[in-house]
C-alpha cells in the first residue's frame, strides 16, 4: 500500500468513523453524569492517566526497547479509550454508563495529556521533537479526536432515530477500518515486522494484563462498586488505537511508522485478555458480585 493513501485517505477516514460512531453514542447527560459519579471518574482517570503512564514507563525501560518503539509505546498508554471498552464492559457485567461518561471525558482531555506524555516521551527517549504544544499541531490533535464527535452527538440531538439506525452500521465500520488500519501500519514495516513482533509482543500483552489488573483492583481498593470498578477495568485496559496510529503516522505530527508498530501489536493482542478477564468477569457467582 502506497504510504501517502495511507497517511491521507485511510487514516483521517478512519480516524473519522470512529470518533463520529463515539460521537452517535453520547448526549450531554454523559458528561454532566460526572457530577454523579465523581469518585468513580477521578480514580478511573487517576489510573489511567497517571499511573498507567508510569507503568508503561516502567516496561519500557525494563524491555530496553528501540527508542521510536517506547515512544509508540508511551503514545498508546497516554491515548483514551474507545467504544469498544463499553462492549466488553457490558459483556462482563460492568456499569456501561460509566464506560460512556469515562470515555467522554477522557477523549476531550487527551487533548491536553496526550501532547504532554508523548512531548516528555520523545525528550527523554529521542531528544527532540515536539507534538501539540505548538498551535497548529494543538489544533489538529484537537481535530481529529473532538470535531467528529462534536459531528456525532449534534446528529444524535437532532436525528435520534437516524442516529439510532446508525450506530450498528458505524460500528462494524469501526472495527473494519481498524483491521485495515492495522495491516496498513505493519505493511508499511514489513521488512523489519517479525522483529518488532518479537521485541513488541510481549510487552504489549503485559500492557494490557497490567491494565486490566490496575484498573480492575485499584477502584475496587477504593471502595467503588464491582460493577463500577468493571468499567474502570475496561476503560483502562483498552485504548484508541486508531488515533494512536493516525498520529504516529501523519506526516503533519509524527511522521514515523517504527513508532506505530506497537501501537498496532497492542490492537491485535488485547483482545485475547481483556476477552478472557471479560469472560471470567461474567462468570463469577453471583453473590461475588453482589457483594460489590
Amino acid at each position: 500500500m502506497d504510504d501517502s493513501v495511507l497517511t491521507s485517505v485511510l487514516l483521517p477516514v478512519a480516524l473519522a468513523i470512529i470518533m463520529l460512531g463515539l460521537g452517535l453514542s453520547l448526549t450531554v447527560a454523559d458528561f454532566a453524569r460526572v457530577l454523579k459519579m465523581p469518585r468513580a471518574v477521578l480514580v478511573a482517570l487517576a489510573v489511567q492517566v497517571v499511573l498507567l503512564p508510569v507503568i508503561c514507563f516502567g516496561l519500557v525501560k525494563a524491555f530496553g526497547l528501540a527508542p521510536a518503539l517506547a515512544v509508540g509505546m508511551m503514545l498508546l498508554v497516554a491515548s483514551p479509550g474507545g467504544t469498544t471498552a463499553n462492549l466488553f464492559s457490558h459483556l462482563a457485567g460492568g456499569d456501561v454508563a460509566l464506560n460512556v461518561t469515562l470515555t467522554a471525558v477522557n477523549s476531550v482531555l487527551a487533548v491536553v495529556t496526550l501532547p504532554i506524555v508523548v512531548n516528555l516521551s520523545l525528550a527523554h527517549f529521542l531528544g527532540d521533537g515536539q507534538i501539540g504544544l505548538q498551535p497548529a499541531k494543538m489544533l489538529q490533535v484537537f481535530a481529529i479526536v473532538l470535531v467528529p464527535v462534536a459531528l456525532g452527538m449534534l446528529l444524535r440531538s437532532r436525528r435520534p432515530v437516524f442516529a439510532e439506525r446508525m450506530a450498528r452500521p458505524v460500528k462494524l465500520g469501526s472495527i473494519v477500518v481498524l483491521a485495515l488500519v492495522i495491516f496498513a501500519a505493519v505493511w508499511t514495516e514489513r521488512d523489519d515486522v517479525l522483529g518488532y513482533l518479537a521485541e513488541v509482543g510481549l510487552i504489549a500483552l503485559l500492557l494490557n494484563v497490567l491494565s486490566l489488573a490496575f484498573g480492575y483492583v485499584v477502584p475496587r481498593l477504593t471502595g467503588l462498586p464491582d460493577r463500577q470498578a468493571v468499567a474502570c477495568s475496561m476503560e483502562i485496559g483498552i485504548h484508541n488505537a486508531t488515533l494512536a496510529l493516525t498520529i504516529a503516522l501523519s506526516p503533519a505530527l509524527l511522521g514515523n511508522s517504527e513508532m506505530s508498530i506497537p501501537v498496532a501489536v497492542y490492537g491485535i493482542v488485547m483482545f485475547f485478555p481483556t476477552g478472557l478477564f471479560a469472560y471470567w468477569l461474567s462468570r463469577r457467582p453471583a453473590r461475588v458480585v453482589a457483594r460489590g
